[in-house]
């Protein structure tokens, strides 16, 4: 099938992550995937939750949101509403646990990175951009981190990246963009380590099941699409930083 911009079947999206996009926080990002694009930014702060002070561990944790021009029609702020929609909750949620996975929380003391991710403008995969733009701006935290003398190295032992795949129109694509996404039989996220081991698999027939071989199918295009994406990460941190963590 012919895609809207043109892509094969297993092609990401055109990707660019801005690193050091904002001046304040102490790693951030602009990633466009597309036309989707979303800030994320990591602040280090010198204390952690109750449940864990004393205990010598840090904390990664996050917040997910979409601006109000993101979307094609005004999305109203999450503060106006008085509480936070349940599905920015959950994104919230996959992206501090898919952090944590790969981040010894002993090697770095009683701190926590905030991770906050803004999606500014959405065209599909707007979770999966905030994975893998949230591990460069928690790398660069981290970075500092190390540069201040405050930690020996990087507590992190793998690169995290996450992308989409579904089947639309009966045919298996990667990294859906939202046109692709609202008309997908299947729809699933995949977050993965660069050491091919999987974070996340997010995975819903829309429209009916889904076979054990699709599900094959579709894991080993994520697969393809993830180690695309590491590629780009590794550029971004350049090789020193990219050595220290897969040899961690």
């Amino acid at each position: 099938m012919a895609r809207i911009d043109g892509r094969t079947f297993d092609s990401i999206r055109d990707t660019k992550i801005t690193d050091e996009y904002l001046i304040h926080p102490d790693g951030s990002v602009l990633i466009e995937m597309g036309r989707t694009k979303v800030i994320c930014t990591a602040f280090i702060e010198d204390k952690v939750p109750g449940f864990l002070r004393n205990t010598g561990k840090g904390w990664v944790t996050a917040e997910y949101d979409m601006l109000p021009g993101s979307t094609e029609t005004r999305k109203i702020r999450g503060v106006k509403r008085g509480k936070q929609d349940g599905r920015s909750q959950e994104i919230q949620r996959l992206i501090g646990r898919s952090l944590r996975s790969v981040v010894d929380l002993e090697g770095f003391g009683e701190r926590t990175i905030w991770m906050d991710c803004d999606v500014i403008q959405a065209d599909g995969g707007t979770r999966t951009a905030a994975v893998t733009g949230s591990f460069i701006a928690m790398i660069k935290a981290f970075s500092k981190l190390k540069e201040k003398g405050l930690i020996e190295k990087i507590p992190v032992n793998s690169f995290v990246s996450a992308v989409s795949v579904g089947v639309v129109d009966e045919e298996n694509l990667l990294d859906l963009c939202y046109e692709e996404d609202k008309n997908a039989k299947v729809d699933m996220n995949i977050v993965m380590t660069d050491k091919e081991e999987f974070i996340e698999i997010q995975g819903t027939g829309e429209e009916a099941p889904f076979s054990m071989g699709e599900l094959m199918n579709l894991l080993d295009l994520g697969k393809k699409g993830c180690r695309d994406l590491f590629k780009i990460q590794k550029e971004i941190l350049g090789k020193d930083i990219s050595r220290e963590i897969m040899e961690a």
